[in-house]
C-alpha cells in the first residue's frame, strides 16, 4: 500500500498562514519520495530550492510545474544524470523562501551613543524607527543564515539585523557632523545615508533593506533642559545678558517661596545687591556704577564735571555750591532766595545797573561795578 501511495500524484505547495516565516522546509514524512507525476506550486512571494545531498539543485520561481516535464528542471536532470528522469524517485529537500517585504521591523539603541557636538562637546543620544527588509538571493540567504533548518523567523534574526542598524546608524550621525540642535532637520538625509551603507552590509545575507526611517534621536535628560532654556534665552535677548537676567530672577523666584525667604535659602545680602544692580542696570532706576555727574557753571549755565575747578567754557572759578549768609553766616545753598536758619533775603540788586546779585559777591556780574 505503500508503494501505490506513492505513485499517486502529489502537489508540493507551501500555504503560508504565518507572516512572520521567513524560510520553511517541506516536511518529508519518513523520507517518502517524490515521485514523477508529482506537482510543484510556487505562488507569488515564494521561491522553491531543491536540494541533494547539500548541494543546490534548482531554484523555480513563481508558477505550477509539471515534475514529469525534465525540461523543467534541467540542473536537477544533470545533477542525477537519470536513465529514467522521473521513474526513480527524488529523496532530496525542498525550501520555500518568502519573497515578500517584511514590514514594521523596529530598531533601537539599546544604550545611549556618544557623539562629539560643536555647542555641547561630547553627548549621548538614543534613537529609534523602523525598516522593512526581504530576501533577494535565495541562494545566498540559504548558505550564510538557514542552512538546512526546518525554518527560518523573523525573531531568529531580528537581534543580529538590530545591531547591524543601530552600528550603521551610530557611524552616520558621526561623520554627517550634525549639531545637536539641527538633527530633527535631517532625518530624512540621514535615513538615506544609512540605508545605502545597510543595503551593501545586508547583501552579504541575501538580504535587501528597501526602507529605513529614523522616527527620533533624542538627547539626555539635562541636554534637552538646556536646550529649552537656550530657547527661552532666544526670545528673551540675542545675548548672554539675558540668560543672566533669567537665571537670576529665576534663583530669586525660588528663593521667595521659602519660609525664611532669601536669607534662608543661603542667597544673603549678596543676592540682594546682585539684585539691586540687576535692576539698576536694566531699568534706569539708580546711575550705574562709575557714572559720570554734573553741575552747572554759575557765570555761564555750562555743564561742569563735579571735581572740576574751573569751568572748560568761560575759565569762570567753580564754587563749592554753597554760600554764607551775611546776617547769620550759616552755610545756605547757592540758588537759595532767604537762609533757611534766620530767614534773610539772600537776593540783592545792584545799585548802579539793579541786575540780582548774590550775597558775598565782590562785583556785579552785569556791570562789575564794585559792591560793598
Amino acid at each position: 500500500m505503500g508503494f501505490l501511495r506513492r505513485q499517486f500524484r502529489k502537489v508540493i505547495e507551501w500555504e503560508n498562514v504565518d507572516p512572520d516565516v521567513i524560510v520553511w522546509k517541506y516536511p518529508l514524512e519518513d523520507r517518502e519520495e517524490f515521485m514523477r507525476k508529482s506537482r510543484l506550486v510556487v505562488r507569488e512571494g515564494q521561491r522553491a530550492m531543491f536540494v541533494k545531498e547539500g548541494q543546490l539543485a534548482d531554484v523555480f520561481e513563481p508558477g505550477t510545474y509539471e515534475l514529469d516535464d525534465i525540461k523543467n528542471i534541467p540542473i536537477l536532470t544533470a545533477l542525477y544524470n537519470w536513465k529514467f528522469a522521473w521513474e526513480s524517485p527524488y529523496t532530496g529537500d525542498v525550501f520555500f523562501i518568502s519573497t515578500k517585504q517584511f514590514i514594521d521591523q523596529k530598531w533601537g539603541t539599546r544604550n545611549p551613543v556618544m557623539m562629539r557636538d560643536k555647542d555641547f562637546g561630547m553627548i549621548r543620544f538614543r534613537a529609534f524607527g523602523t525598516y522593512t527588509f526581504s530576501v533577494s538571493k535565495p541562494t545566498t540567504a540559504m548558505t550564510e543564515l538557514f542552512g538546512s533548518e526546518n525554518e527560518l523567523r523573523v525573531s531568529d534574526v531580528s537581534n543580529q539585523f538590530k545591531s547591524v542598524v543601530c552600528s550603521t546608524l551610530s557611524n552616520v550621525v558621526a561623520e554627517s557632523k550634525v549639531a545637536a540642535l539641527d538633527l530633527a532637520a535631517h532625518y530624512d538625509d540621514l535615513s538615506v545615508a544609512a540605508l545605502e551603507k545597510l543595503k551593501i552590509y545586508f547583501d552579504k545575507y541575501g538580504i535587501e533593506v528597501k526602507t529605513f526611517y529614523i522616527e527620533n534621536i533624542s538627547l539626555p535628560e539635562e541636554v534637552e533642559k538646556m536646550l529649552d532654556k537656550r530657547t527661552n534665552v532666544g526670545i528673551m535677548s540675542d545675548s548672554m545678558q539675558g540668560y543672566a537676567q533669567m537665571e537670576t530672577l529665576g534663583a530669586i523666584r525660588d528663593a521667595a517661596k521659602n519660609p525664611g525667604g532669601l536669607a534662608s535659602a543661603g542667597i544673603g545680602l549678596g543676592a540682594g545687591l546682585g539684585m539691586g544692580k540687576l535692576f539698576a542696570d536694566n531699568m534706569g532706576s539708580t546711575p550705574a556704577v562709575g557714572a559720570k555727574t554734573f553741575v552747572k557753571c554759575s557765570k555761564c549755565g555750562a555743564k561742569v564735571e563735579e571735581g572740576n575747578k574751573f569751568c572748560p567754557e568761560c575759565g569762570g572759578k567753580m564754587e563749592d555750591g554753597n554760600m554764607k549768609c551775611p546776617s547769620c553766616n550759616a552755610d545756605i545753598p547757592a540758588d537759595a532766595k532767604f537762609c533757611p536758619e534766620c530767614g534773610a533775603k539772600m537776593v540783592a540788586k545792584c545799585p548802579e545797573c539793579g541786575a540780582a546779585v548774590k550775597p558775598g559777591d565782590k562785583f556785579c556780574p552785569e556791570c562789575g561795578k564794585k559792591l560793598s
